[in-house]
């Protein structure tokens, strides 16, 4: 299914810990690579997706990686229907996303199979006075499957 997102990985000095991201590689669950965020000094990548499935993974493969300073990476994930960047940053050797003042993440219910990619959901603003937010669907009938 189309469906854009990007991703961008800001973690300082970190361009040899990166170079691995930076090149094709058949054999990662997501497909694409990050490119250098141009004339940035401190340590900036970026990657776009035009398919759902095409990103599953990509957050699995930045926490393997041997950061010097992984109290340092920020990731930011856009999905299209996103009003917002989320953030991620590790905590306890894991990259997780930190809720932003003013946002919630809303949940689809789980795909009847798992033939579907895992959706990331919805990062909506909440304190815009929107009235035609959804429901929030229960943490137990959400698909459990990483979507990044």
């Amino acid at each position: 299914m189309s469906r854009m997102a990007q991703v961008l990985v800001l973690a300082r000095y970190e361009d040899e810990v990166m170079e691995p991201l930076t090149r094709y590689d058949e054999s990662r669950t997501w497909r694409g690579r990050f490119e250098p965020i141009p004339d940035w000094f401190v340590g900036g990548w970026y990657l776009e997706f035009i398919r759902e499935g095409q990103r599953t993974g990509i957050l699995k493969d930045l926490e393997a990686l041997p950061w010097n300073s992984p109290e340092c990476v920020q990731v930011m994930l856009h999905d299209e229907e996103d009003d917002c960047f989320g953030l991620w940053m590790f905590r306890d050797g894991k990259l997780v996303e930190l809720r932003l003042p003013g946002t919630e993440r809303f949940h689809k219910p789980a795909p009847p199979t798992q033939e579907y990619a895992p959706h990331p959901g919805y990062l909506w603003r909440t304190d815009l006075g929107d009235t035609c937010l959804p429901e929030q669907t229960p943490e137990e009938l959400r698909d459990p499957r990483a979507a990044w």
